[in-house]
């Protein structure tokens, strides 16, 4: 996606520890109309495989699944990552390793919301080392729902997420893909894969 792919250029920092701060694109402010184009994109890449339901993380996850479900006329199911009071006692959950909260996310999806019979697609914001991704994979599992695709805003291509997460089986969609990024480079960014 050629617009990403420039506002990262653009506006992309590179942050200690290998984060790549894109806050004024998907994390903290939101750009309608970039938004709105990668909901068309995962749209159109996911479409065929007829999803009932699209599943991401609170709180960066939310616009571009969002945008996704518009597109497909599908409910979108978040996960929390903290269970409210008002969630069922029946929770599918999983943790998973979050670089920019430090440490280990707890994430609850009620089983009113998922379950057998759905067909879902995960839509994140980043594709990193994978371990997010495969948190939500287990939830979907437990949860008796197929797991049809993943879809990520942003891939950092040279964690090798992708290859960590082949044995899902499923294709994986990015709509960009950074490629290397270190402080004497810069950011390498190209369309996604």
């Amino acid at each position: 996606m050629q617009s990403l792919v420039q506002a990262i250029r653009e506006q992309g920092l590179i942050l200690p520890g290998g984060i790549l701060k894109v806050d004024g694109l998907v994390n903290h402010q939101l750009l309608p109309s970039l938004t709105r184009e990668m909901g068309e994109q995962f749209a159109a890449s996911f479409a065929s495989l007829n999803p009932t339901k699209i599943v991401t993380i609170e709180v960066s996850g939310i616009a571009p699944a969002l945008a996704t479900a518009l597109v497909l006329n599908v409910p979108l199911v978040y996960a929390r990552k903290k269970k409210p009071l008002t969630m069922s006692e029946v929770a599918y959950t999983a943790q998973s390793i979050s670089r920019t909260k430090g440490g280990v996310v707890d994430l609850f999806v009620s089983s009113e919301y998922l379950g057998h019979g759905d067909r879902v697609i995960v839509i994140d914001d980043f594709l990193a080392s994978g371990g997010t991704l495969r948190a939500l994979a287990g939830i979907i599992a437990q949860s008796g729902a197929e797991l049809l695709g993943l879809g990520c805003v942003i891939e950092k291509g040279f964690e090798e997420g992708r290859t960590k997460l082949a044995d899902l089986n499923v294709p994986i969609r990015t709509l960009a893909n950074i490629v290397r990024m270190n402080e004497a480079e810069g950011i390498l960014v190209e369309a996604g894969r």
